[in-house]
C-alpha cells in the first residue's frame, strides 16, 4: 500500500470510529476499543477465515477465493498481498509446525481437503502444497476450523453436517451410531439436509502429517469453529435449524462441551433429539437464534483477567459478539453469556487473539457482501497480567480419566473395573464417559454382568449400552424387557423416568419390536399416560404410539386439545400420524380440524409446509372408507391466519397504564389462580416468542428466570411499555431507505447485498429484504419489537393471574 492509500485508511478508521461513537450503534464494555483496520477491496473477496503467523501477521482468506496476509505496524496495516499458492476458498486456517494449513473447499481442480502449505527456500514465501487428507463435503455446512492442541503436538478439525466424516482410522465415539427415531423422521419440508444421517457435524484430531484421523465428537449441526479452553476442554458453537423456528424439534444456537465420545444428537428433518435423551449429551449454554461463526478464547489477550478467561463466540446474522464466562459445574462447565460487541450488520466472520499486541481481531463479511478487518483493544485502566484459568476440578478429572478408556484397545478388565462403579454417579457427564468405555468393549465381554445389575442408575446405563451394542436377538430383547420391567416407577427421579423411557424406546428401536414387548410397554405405562409433567408426556406418546396402544389416541387427543404452546400441539399432531389404533370417527375429525385451526400457528421457513406433509401422512394412514367419508373436511386447505387472531377474538377490556397496575403488581399476588395465569400467558401471545420451563418460542428472552430476577413491577413495566427498556439481545435496527421509507427489525440473514429483516416476531418465518444500495441510515432502534397492547382484552384479574404465574414459575425451576 502506498502513503496515500495509508492516508484514506487512517481517514476512514477515524471518521468509522467518530460515526459509529456518534450514533452508539457500536456496544462495548467500558474500556475496550475498536478500530476498523481494512476495508477489503471487492476484487480481494469476503473474507471469512484468520490465523496469526509466527510474525503477528494475519493470514486470512475470501470465501470463495485467494489467501491474503497482511502486516500490521502498531495497529496500522502496513501491507496486504495474495499468498500465491493453488488453493483457498478455506474456513479454516493455522500456522503451526512451521506450516500453513488450510481447510479448504473445492475449486481449481482441487478437492476439499485438509492442506499443508510450506516454505522450502526460506525466502517468506509459501511455495509447496499437499492435500493431506481429501474430505468429502462443501458449502458453508462443508469442511471447516482448524486449531492446535493444548499440548501442541496435534491439530483438531471439524465440520459441519454436510462433511462425511474423513474416514478416521480410530474414534473415541463408538461406531454404532444410528438414527435411533422411535416413530418414523420426517424430512425438513423445504428440502434442507434430506438424506444426511447420522452422526452430522464432527471433531477429528489428527497429527501433524494428517497421517492418522481419530473421530472425537459428533452429533452437531454446523459448528464452524472449536477452541480450547486453558484447562484442555474442548469447546464448539453449533448451529441452529432457523428454519425449524416454532417446531417442537427446533433447537436455538449452542455452546457444546466437546468432551471424548460425546453425541449431541443433530437429526435431520423432525429426528433431533431432545437434550434430555441420555446417549446424547447437553448444551453448555442455549444462545438462541443466529448464525454461529468464529470462536476463540481470550487466552494471550491483554484484557482484563475476565476476559482473558472468557470465550468469545461470533453470531454472524444478529451482529454480535459474546463473551461467555464458563464455571466448572460438576465434570463439566455452564456459561454465562455477556454481549461484548455488537452493532447493525456486523457480520462477524472470524476472530484471533494476536500474541504480539495482545489484540482480538475480527473480520466481517462472507456471502460476498462487504468485508473489513477490525482490532478490539483494551485502553482501560483494569489489570491486564496474565489470569489464571482454574484448574480442572475433582470430577473433570475423573471424567478425563474415564476417556483414557475410550478405545476398543484399552484393557478390558482395566476398562470394566473402573467404568462400572461410575455408571451410577450422580454426575450426566461421567455416567456418559463411564458408558462409553464399557461400549467399547465388545458386548460378549459385558452383557452378562449387566444383565445381573441390580442399582437403579446401572440398570438404566447398561439397558442403553445393551440395546445400542447388542446384536438383534429376541432372547436379548427378552431379558432386557424383564430387566427394566423390575424398576418401580414411583422411586425414580424425573431425570431417571425419561431414561428409562428412552431405554424402552431404543430397545424397540435396535433389538426389535416384538410382540412380547410392545405388550410389556402398553401393560406397563399406559395407566400412567398421561402424566403432569409436559416430557414424560412427549415420550409416553411416542413409546405408546409406537407400541400401537388403544388407548392413546383418545389420550392424547385431549392432551392437543390442552396444550398451551403450538410446540407441544404439533409434538402430539406429529406422533399421531402413525397411529393405527384406537380411532374413532369423532377422534378423526378432531384431529383433521386441528389442521385448520393450526394456521393461525407461525414459524421458520419450513413451518406451513410441515404442517402441510404431517397432515398428508395422516390421511395416508386413514382407511379408505374414512378418507372417502371425510373429503370434504380433508380437502380443505391451510391457509394462514392472523398471527394476532386469537387476540382479536377477545373482547376490549381497556388500556392499561402503568398507573393502574405498578402500584397493585406486588400486593396483590397472593392466592392468585396460576392455571388461569398460564392460560393468559398464552392467550397474550407471549409464547410466541418467549420461553417459558422449556415451552415456547425463542425469537424473545427465556421468561423463566425473569420472574426471580424482577419484581412485579418491574414485569408490569415491561408489559406495558415494553420499549422503555430494550435488551442489546433484543434490539432492532432501524433503517432509513432512499425510498423515503423507513423498516425497524432485527436483522436474520445477509446474502452478498441484501439483508434479510424479521419486522415481526410473531411471524418469524416472514422476512422484509432491503438492498445494501437502499439504506441512507442504519442505526439501532429505540422501539421494541415486542408488540404493545398485548394485556388491553385482559382483566385486572387476568393480568395479577399472569404475573403471579411467571414469578412462581421462576422459583419451581429454582426448585429444580
Amino acid at each position: 500500500m502506498n502513503v496515500k492509500k495509508n492516508l484514506t485508511a487512517l481517514i476512514f478508521t477515524a471518521c468509522f470510529c467518530l460515526t459509529m461513537a456518534a450514533y452508539g450503534q457500536l456496544r462495548m464494555p467500558e474500556g475496550f476499543q475498536v478500530q476498523q483496520l481494512y476495508e477489503v477491496p471487492k476484487e480481494q473477496g469476503s473474507w471469512v477465515s484468520i490465523a496469526v503467523d509466527p510474525k503477528g501477521r494475519l493470514i486470512t482468506c475470501d470465501q470463495y477465493g485467494k489467501l491474503y496476509r497482511t502486516t500490521l505496524k502498531d495497529g496500522v496495516v502496513q501491507n496486504v498481498e495474495p499468498i500465491d499458492i493453488p488453493i483457498g476458498r478455506a474456513h479454516g486456517l493455522l500456522c503451526a509446525f512451521d506450516s500453513l494449513y488450510v481447510m479448504a473447499h473445492a475449486g481449481e481442480g482441487k478437492p476439499a481437503g485438509l492442506y499443508r502449505a510450506l516454505d522450502t527456500n526460506g525466502d517468506d514465501k509459501y511455495d509447496s502444497v499437499s492435500m493431506l487428507r481429501k474430505i468429502d463435503g462443501g458449502g458453508e455446512h462443508g469442511p471447516h476450523a482448524i486449531i492446535l492442541s493444548p499440548d501442541k503436538k496435534s491439530l483438531y478439525v471439524c465440520g459441519g453436517n454436510h462433511t462425511n466424516i474423513p474416514a478416521p482410522e480410530t474414534s473415541r465415539v463408538p461406531r454404532n451410531w444410528q438414527e435411533d427415531q422411535l416413530l418414523p423422521r420426517m424430512w425438513d419440508a423445504g428440502g434442507h439436509a434430506v438424506g444426511k444421517l447420522a452422526p452430522g457435524g464432527w471433531i477429528c484430531k489428527t497429527d501433524p502429517e494428517g497421517k492418522s484421523f481419530e473421530l472425537v465428537s459428533c452429533g452437531y449441526r454446523n459448528e464452524y469453529d472449536i477452541a480450547f479452553a486453558p484447562d484442555g476442554a474442548l469447546f464448539t458453537y453449533d448451529a441452529d435449524m432457523e428454519w425449524d423456528v416454532g417446531l417442537p424439534w427446533y433447537r436455538p444456537t449452542r455452546m457444546c462441551h466437546a468432551v471424548s465420545g460425546s453425541e449431541f444428537g443433530w437429526r435431520s428433518g423432525t429426528g433431533k433429539w431432545p437434550t434430555y435423551y441420555p446417549d446424547s449429551l447437553p448444551p453448555v449454554l442455549d444462545i438462541g437464534p443466529g448464525s454461529p461463526t468464529g470462536i476463540v478464547f481470550g487466552t494471550s489477550a491483554k484484557f482484563p483477567a475476565k476476559y482473558q478467561n472468557a470465550l468469545f463466540i461470533a453470531d454472524w446474522s444478529y451482529g454480535v459478539i459474546y463473551a461467555i464466562h464458563m464455571q466448572q459445574d460438576g465434570a463439566t462447565y455452564k456459561g454465562e453469556k455477556e454481549i461484548f460487541c455488537t452493532a447493525p450488520g456486523l457480520a462477524v466472520t472470524d476472530m484471533v487473539v494476536n500474541p504480539t499486541d495482545g489484540a482480538l481481531y475480527f473480520m466481517i463479511g462472507g456471502r460476498r457482501s462487504q468485508s473489513a478487518l477490525y482490532r478490539i483493544a483494551y485502553m482501560g485502566s483494569e489489570s491486564t497480567e496474565t489470569a489464571v484459568y482454574p484448574a480442572a476440578n475433582e470430577l473433570n478429572q475423573l471424567r478425563r480419566s474415564l476417556e483414557e478408556l475410550h478405545t476398543p484397545d484399552a484393557d478390558t478388565a482395566k476398562s470394566l473395573d473402573m467404568a462400572w462403579p461410575n455408571l451410577s454417579h450422580k454426575d450426566r457427564f461421567v455416567r456418559y464417559a463411564a458408558r462409553m468405555a464399557i461400549e467399547h468393549q465388545s458386548v460378549s465381554k459385558w452383557i452378562d454382568r449387566a444383565m445381573q445389575a441390580t442399582d437403579t442408575q446401572e440398570i438404566l446405563e447398561l439397558g442403553m449400552a445393551v440395546a445400542r451394542c447388542a446384536p438383534r436377538d429376541p432372547d436379548v430383547e427378552s431379558k432386557l424387557i424383564e430387566k427394566l420391567g423390575g424398576l418401580d416407577w414411583e422411586s425414580l427421579s424425573m431425570e431417571q423416568k425419561l431414561n428409562l423411557l428412552r431405554d424402552y424406546g431404543l430397545v424397540m428401536i435396535r433389538l426389535g419390536a416384538s410382540e412380547e414387548t410392545t405388550k410389556a410397554i402398553q401393560e406397563r405405562f399406559s395407566s400412567l399416560y398421561p402424566s403432569n409433567d409436559k416430557f414424560l408426556n412427549r415420550e409416553l406418546s411416542r413409546l405408546l404410539i409406537a407400541a400401537q396402544d388403544p388407548s392413546v389416541a383418545e389420550k392424547t387427543m385431549s392432551l392437543l386439545t390442552k396444550a398451551p404452546t403450538q410446540e407441544e400441539q404439533i409434538h402430539y399432531v406429529l406422533s399421531l400420524r402413525t397411529l393405527k389404533a384406537g380411532w374413532t370417527k369423532e377422534l378423526r375429525t378432531a384431529y383433521f380440524e386441528w389442521f385448520l385451526d393450526a394456521a393461525r400457528f407461525k414459524g421458520g421457513n419450513s413451518f406451513a409446509r410441515f404442517l402441510q406433509n404431517i397432515r398428508n401422512e395422516a390421511v395416508e394412514q386413514l382407511p379408505e372408507a374414512d378418507r372417502a367419508s371425510m373429503a370434504q373436511l380433508l380437502n380443505q386447505p391451510i391457509e394462514q391466519k392472523d398471527p394476532y387472531a386469537d387476540l382479536k377474538a377477545r373482547p376490549f377490556v381497556k388500556k392499561w397504564t402503568l398507573d393502574e397496575l405498578v402500584p397493585v403488581a406486588d400486593k396483590d399476588l397472593a392466592n392468585r389462580d396460576l392455571k388461569n395465569g398460564k392460560e393468559m400467558f398464552a392467550v397474550g401471545q407471549c409464547y410466541k416468542c418467549h420461553r417459558m420451563s422449556g415451552e415456547g418460542g425463542i425469537v424473545g428472552p427465556d421468561l423463566t428466570a425473569a420472574g426471580r430476577r424482577f419484581s412485579a413491577a418491574d414485569l408490569m413495566e415491561t408489559l406495558i411499555d415494553p420499549s422503555k427498556e430494550v435488551s442489546d439481545q433484543y434490539r432492532a435496527t432501524k433503517f432509513q431507505l432512499d425510498t423515503g421509507q423507513t423498516v425497524i427489525g432485527r436483522i436474520a440473514n445477509l446474502n452478498a447485498d441484501t439483508y434479510m429483516v424479521q419486522t415481526d416476531m410473531l411471524d418469524p418465518g416472514r422476512f422484509t429484504r432491503i438492498k445494501v444500495n437502499q439504506i441512507e441510515a442504519m442505526k439501532e432502534s429505540e422501539v421494541s419489537m415486542m408488540p404493545t397492547g398485548l394485556l388491553d382484552s385482559m382483566t385486572r384479574d387476568d393480568i395479577l393471574d399472569l404475573l403471579a404465574y411467571m414469578r412462581k414459575e421462576g422459583e419451581l425451576e429454582v426448585e429444580k
